[in-house]
């Protein structure tokens, strides 16, 4: 793997808002590069919408936040490129009829395809395939999957793998990108307590590496910057921005298909303008359908 710089996550007053009502709002943080991030709270809270949306996969409709040096919402496909995203129901799943082997194979090839300079693409074949076992090896060494270890070896199905195994090869799959952001869900979902710590073990060994490290979890470590979320209360009326519209999650292969226009849009000065709209009045019933909403979309994005 190429030597990774992580990326410095900030945000202000972030949120987004579904057709229903918030799946998030109210988010600050300033994280420099190399910064293990927790995003705790129940599930329905928003959390899994909070972490497609500083990953670039979907549009915020509220503040702004800078992943990298990227500005969101303006510059979704920059940060898509820099942001590794592990396994998300309905975005970005392994899938479950291939083989450890055959997963991993197929994670450097769109790797190659689509993150690597043209001129890796004119290489012999041979040394094509040299690199990418070399890159696949160094990814599971970083995520401590020993594929020898595994019940039919590198042959294995995915659908066999152990919860904790799935969370390893996940990562390794990401990493073989050298993303400067990588993004969990779920990390410690159906995990004994012992398979946690390792978990975040493992997860740490990854920002240590200089990777700035984003996960989804029910209970963060003490030692992680804490996002929480939660379904809102009833509050005063607000004024949400004019791009109040609801949002959109992409999935990685349809990030590169609307690069062109995004690039048009990061184009543009860094100017804008709020105009007023109408009020939000939503109670915590609305916050969680919200969510559900943006996840919906996500699903069909």
């Amino acid at each position: 793997m190429d030597s990774p710089h992580g990326a410095a996550v900030k945000a202000e007053d972030f949120g987004l808002k579904g057709p229903r009502g918030w799946a998030f709002r109210g988010v600050g943080i300033d994280a420099a590069p190399g910064s293990l991030i927790a995003v705790e709270g129940p599930s329905g809270s928003g959390r899994t919408c909070l972490l497609l949306a500083l990953t670039g996969r979907m549009k915020p409709t509220r503040g702004h936040a800078e992943v990298g040096g990227h500005h969101l919402p303006k510059r979704m496909t920059a940060v898509r490129r820099i942001a590794a995203l592990g396994p998300v129901s309905g975005v970005n799943e392994l899938d479950q009829a291939l083989t450890v082997a055959e997963q991993l194979r197929e994670g450097a090839l769109l790797q190659r395809h689509y993150g690597a300079p043209v001129r890796a693409m004119l290489r012999p074949r041979a040394e094509r395939r040299a690199a990418a076992e070399a890159r696949i090896a160094a990814a599971l060494e970083a995520a401590g999957l020993d594929l020898a270890a595994l019940p039919k070896g590198e042959r294995t199905s995915v659908r066999d793998l152990e919860r904790l195994e799935a969370v390893r090869l996940s990562v390794a799959i990401a990493l073989l990108g050298s993303p400067g952001l990588l993004a969990l869900d779920d990390l410690d979902l159906k995990l004994s307590d012992t398979e946690r710590v390792e978990a975040w073990d493992l997860l740490r060994s990854v920002a240590g590496r200089g990777i700035t490290v984003l996960a989804v979890c029910s209970e963060a470590p003490a030692d992680a910057i804490v996002l929480r979320t939660s379904p809102k209360e009833p509050d005063a009326p607000d004024a949400p921005d004019a791009s109040d519209t609801p949002a959109v999650a992409e999935s990685d292969a349809d990030a590169e298909a609307d690069a062109e226009a995004d690039a048009e849009a990061d184009a543009e000065a860094d100017g804008g303008s709020e105009t007023d709209t109408k009020t939000d009045t939503k109670t915590e019933n609305d916050d969680t359908k919200g969510a559900d909403d943006a996840l919906a979309e996500a699903g069909r994005a």
